[in-house]
C-alpha cells in the first residue's frame, strides 16, 4: 500500500508538471487583483498568475490545517472524557466484584422442602 501511494503521488506530480510546462505562457501573464467593498478598496501589485495560484493553494493548506488542529483538539478532549468515564466504571465494577458473599442471603434463596 505504501508503494502504491508513492506511485500515485509521483504520477500526480508528473501530471502537474506537464500541465505547467504546456501552459507556461498563460501562467506567466500578469494580473492585478482588486477588492472593492463599500468602505474599503484595495488593489494588488501586478503579479504572475502562477504566483496567485501558489498563494491561493498555500492559503487553502493553512485553512485546512487549522480546521484539522481544531478537530484534533476536540477528539483529544472526547478521548479524555471517555477514559475518565471508563475509569469510573472500572472502579464500580471492581467494587461489585469484591463484595463479600453472605451465607444467609444464599440460604434464604433456597426453597424450603415440603415434608
Amino acid at each position: 500500500m505504501k508503494h502504491l501511494k508513492a506511485f500515485i503521488s509521483l504520477i500526480l506530480m508528473l501530471f502537474v508538471v506537464i500541465i505547467i510546462v504546456e501552459n507556461l505562457e498563460q501562467l506567466s501573464e500578469t494580473l492585478t487583483l482588486k477588492i472593492d467593498l463599500l468602505f474599503w478598496e484595495v488593489e494588488s501589485a501586478p503579479m504572475a498568475f502562477y504566483l496567485v495560484l501558489i498563494i491561493v493553494f498555500l492559503f487553502g493548506v493553512l485553512i485546512a490545517g487549522l480546521f484539522g488542529i481544531v478537530e484534533r483538539f476536540k477528539l483529544k478532549k472526547q478521548i479524555r472524557d471517555l477514559l475518565k468515564e471508563n475509569k469510573g466504571r472500572d472502579k464500580e465494577l471492581d467494587s461489585l466484584r469484591n463484595l463479600p458473599i453472605v451465607q444467609g442471603a444464599v440460604d434464604e434463596e433456597k426453597p424450603e422442602e415440603i415434608d
